[in-house]
């Protein structure tokens, strides 16, 4: 991720959690500054854009320009947005998400995805991420996700093994007690069980995965990259 993007001020030990409006916004803006660099910092009109676009975006959303500037108010007060002047007087917008989450690199990649699309698979996460940053396999993101863990940015939501999907841990406390519930009513795991979860380290895929499942995993790992490479372009050709 773009490096000019981190400012002096230090990362606090555990950032607060966000609403869905503001996590909407911070993931927009990290995405554009590295996606479309030569609009950012963003106009009020490219976020509420970048907001509402159809591809990248779980849930969509429908905001209005109003309500991004409530927010932005919000996000200013608490170090992870700024306003600043652009060209013909239209104020224009930047983050400093990486200060205010105490990521760079990959790990900024793998939390702006949750950000824009909520919890994935490990598989999902290291294709869409990789339109950021370049994760070559699933143990290199397995890496980032034992870190990012580790910060407690990160929560697995299913036990370790194939299909295992994380989360960031930016919710507001209801909002993550009812994603919990959801993904321990899937599994059948008690709540306890998927507590402890958070903390298991990520393991490798299992290792009764034959030849034939590893050639068809990959070939959908490709698949996911050129349909995410595909939804990078039609988003460039809306804004």
């Amino acid at each position: 991720m773009d490096s000019q993007e981190s400012s002096d001020k230090s990362a606090p030990a555990q950032p607060k959690p966000l609403n869905k409006l503001q996590r909407r916004i911070l993931g927009v803006l990290i995405e554009k500054a590295r996606t479309t660099p030569d609009a950012y910092p963003l106009s009020l009109a490219g976020l509420v854009a970048g907001a509402n676009q159809k591809s990248n975006r779980s849930p969509l959303m429908n905001l209005s320009p109003e309500q991004i500037e409530d927010e932005l108010i919000q996000m200013r007060s608490l170090g992870i947005a700024a306003e600043v002047q652009g060209s013909g007087r239209v104020s224009r917008y930047r983050h400093y998400g990486y200060d205010y989450l105490g990521v760079k690199g990959a790990e900024a990649a793998v939390i702006t995805e949750l950000l824009l699309r909520g919890e994935q698979t490990a598989g999902d996460l290291r294709v869409r991420a990789s339109r950021f940053d370049p994760i070559p396999d699933l143990s290199a993101l397995n890496e980032i996700l034992r870190s990012l863990m580790s910060k407690g940015l990160v929560i697995s939501l299913t036990p370790p093994g194939r299909g295992q999907v994380f989360s960031h841990n930016l919710y507001q406390p209801e909002e993550l007690t009812k994603l919990k519930n959801k993904f321990v009513g899937a599994t059948g795991d008690s709540e306890e069980d998927a507590d402890q979860n958070e903390g298991t380290s990520v393991v490798s895929r299992s290792s009764r995965s034959g030849g034939e499942v590893a050639a068809l995993q990959a070939e959908v790992d490709e698949l996911r990259g050129l349909l995410a490479a595909l939804e990078e372009r039609v988003t460039l050709l809306e804004s």
